[in-house]
């Protein structure tokens, strides 16, 4: 039986980044204790909840433990240490999972991971995660250059970075996370370079690399799809500069000693996220708050996203799903490659076959022919030079 994963969404921010598209906010920090409780009472009556809302998985729930953890925002760094404590205090409560530590010797016990800006992070809050049992942070640095930073809107700087990580490892973080962004506005090829190298020097266990997207969900995007130029949207760099950053962070990541397992993501050995494993995998995992998502037994669906609706939705004893499907045979087929073919070591051919009764020859082979797929006997997956256009390999694939 597969182990089970918890997702908690923060839905809170110090304020908006220019190419944010996420539902995200700034609020008063008078409401983080409420939305604390709201998260904790949704965990601890999850099952009769889903019960009420139409969503069917006490069976496929049943004798499932938890083996990772992750809050995710937003900003869940923003919230007292308490607040945190308490949503893993109902997941203990709750819940059947065998125990926390970190670090590549300790599979058998659960990966909590937090989220966190470098900005709002002290000794004390750094502390108090710890003892509630936080074993992963993740964080959001996008960048290592002072100017990019400021025309994303980010709230720290570099020297917070370095500053933030020192008090991490000091209070026994031993796994750390961090996430670089290729594409902000004012980045160049000697920029991007030094933040890799600056990244390199201080040896987080995990790294995940994004392109920056252009669309309508955030200021930047909607301002570049305009021709305008507030947040810097005419100093974007171009769409094969982006390749290039990516292709060179492949190459600088991997002779640093990191092993790229899923199309973003990169780690040492023995550290890759066995939470975001899940969603590739098709794994289980439940969502808790504004806005999250779950799966389980084929069943997807998500919480509204508004935090105050969702708030007040638990404290009349409702769950607020938004969306609830139940995926068809060939929904689920379409997510086994797709998902499956952003990790690097591919998918099993022969098994998806055998498991969905068909033959997936006629949709590999022309992809093949093109160089965007590589199938080595019944292992298929991405060409490793086509990782950057992966996008347009899935549109291709799934015609």
């Amino acid at each position: 039986m597969p182990a089970l994963g918890i997702y908690v969404q923060v839905p809170f921010c110090q304020t908006k980044c220019t190419y944010c598209n996420f539902h995200t906010g700034v609020v008063s920090s008078a409401k983080f204790a409420p939305y604390a409780d709201a998260v904790s009472s949704e965990i601890r009556n999850h099952a009769e909840l889903y019960v009420d809302a139409g969503v069917q998985i006490a069976d496929a729930l049943a004798g499932m433990t938890v083996d990772s953890v992750y809050i995710g925002g937003g900003t869940p760094s923003l919230l007292d240490p308490e607040h945190i404590g308490h949503m893993l205090r109902a997941m203990r409560e709750t819940f059947s999972w065998t125990g926390t530590a970190d670090g590549p010797a300790a599979r058998n016990c659960v990966e909590i991971t937090l989220e966190a800006d470098p900005e709002t992070i002290d000794a004390a809050k750094a502390a108090a995660w710890v003892a509630s049992g936080v074993n992963r942070v993740s964080f959001g640095l996008q960048s290592f250059n002072d100017k990019e930073l400021i025309a994303a809107g980010r709230m720290h700087r570099r020297a917070d970075i370095y500053r933030a990580v020192a008090i991490l490892r000091e209070t026994g973080i031993r796994n750390i996370s961090v996430d670089l962004i290729a594409g902000l506005a004012h980045q160049t090829a000697q920029t991007w370079r030094q933040s890799l190298d600056e990244l390199a020097s201080l040896q987080p266990e995990h790294v995940s690399v994004y392109l920056l997207e252009i669309d309508e969900g955030s200021r930047l995007g909607l301002e570049v799809l305009k021709g305008g130029s507030r947040y810097s949207a005419r100093d974007i760099p171009s769409e094969d500069d982006m390749a290039a950053f990516y292709e060179m962070a492949q190459e600088h990541l991997r002779d640093t000693g990191y092993h790229h397992y899923e199309i973003s993501n990169w780690a040492k050995p023995g550290y890759e996220s066995r939470h975001n494993l899940k969603y590739w995998r098709r794994e289980p995992y439940l969502g808790f708050g504004a806005g999250a998502h779950s799966f389980v037994a084929g069943n997807r669906w998500a919480n509204a996203h508004d935090a105050a609706d969702y708030v007040k939705a638990l404290e009349q004893s409702r769950l607020p799903v938004a969306e609830h499907t139940v995926l068809t045979t060939e929904s689920a087929l379409e997510e086994e490659l797709f998902l499956g073919l952003r990790q690097l070591d591919g998918i099993d051919a022969a098994k998806i076959e055998r498991d969905y009764s068909v033959q997936l020859s006629s949709r590999f082979d022309p992809l093949a022919k093109q160089g965007l797929l590589e199938r080595h006997g019944d292992v298929v997956r991405l060409a490793p030079a086509k990782l950057s256009v992966s996008n347009e390999v899935f549109v291709e694939l799934l015609r």
